[in-house]
């Protein structure tokens, strides 16, 4: 394997009613590198990572990932290597009860009965919600629901978790139950979020989309320490939070 493990080059987007998503978006991932993707609303975040698990079904051969390219015959391979966990839990959650609908997955990518349950109890077991496995998800808080989703999405054993927004509507304690349970995980992420200091303690470095192209790829705590490029992408910490945080 090459040392990019994901490859994305000059990948541009147009949605049907003409609205420019993306434009020459160019970056690379290392395999089990961190990275956030910040930026403004309505930059292109969620276009980009719809792209990442062949939702758009725009399969231009612009991705590539762990050295196979993103193409039709490719597809049910691409959406096994990344797993997306989407900004609403309920748009992933419809089982009767919570190991189904973390066994869900894996049986739809070719588990055996057996592998998918086991694979359902590890992954609620990695985001500490094993002893839920009977309850039916709307029972469930959002924050529970929330780590319900992330393992539906670790049980098909993909190479590459993306996120978007994870701790939106968290309260401060599932928040950070959240992000050790991130930070526990071996393998590839992406993080999109607007929770700058979330970012910066789960990931290395962050790249700024703003008005659909890469604006900035960096460090995340130079990113945060720069007024400029905070401002110019619209971004801003938390009132009260310290910039002593931010030195390595």
């Amino acid at each position: 394997m090459n040392n990019s493990y994901l490859s994305v080059n000059n990948l541009n987007f147009e949605y049907p009613d003409g609205f420019k998503a993306l434009h020459n978006i160019n970056f690379q991932i290392k395999k089990n590198e961190r990275i956030a993707v910040l930026g403004p609303n309505g930059a292109g975040k969620t276009t980009l990572i719809l792209h990442l698990n062949g939702i758009l079904g725009n399969l231009d051969e612009k991705i590539k990932i762990d050295n196979f390219l993103y193409n039709e015959q490719n597809i049910s391979r691409i959406r096994k290597t990344v797993g997306l966990v989407f900004q609403d839990p309920d748009d992933q959650l419809f089982m009767p009860t919570v190991l189904e609908d973390v066994m869900f997955g894996p049986k739809n990518f070719g588990f055996s009965n057996e592998e998918a349950e086991n694979n359902a109890i590890n992954a609620l077991k990695k985001v500490k919600m094993d002893n839920f496995i009977d309850k039916p998800p709307h029972h469930l808080s959002f924050g529970q629901k929330r780590k319900v989703a992330i393992a539906s999405v670790l049980a098909s054993e993909p190479e590459l978790l993306v996120l978007d927004e994870p701790s939106s509507n968290l309260d401060p304690a599932s928040r950070r139950e959240l992000i050790e349970i991130l930070k526990s995980l071996e393998i590839s992420l992406i993080l999109v979020t607007h929770d700058l200091p979330m970012a910066l303690e789960i990931c290395d470095r962050s790249i700024i989309l703003n008005n659909g192209a890469i604006t900035t790829d960096m460090k995340t705590y130079e990113i945060l320490k720069d007024k400029k490029i905070m401002e110019e992408n619209r971004l801003e910490l938390p009132y009260g939070f310290a910039l002593h945080h931010l030195e390595e």
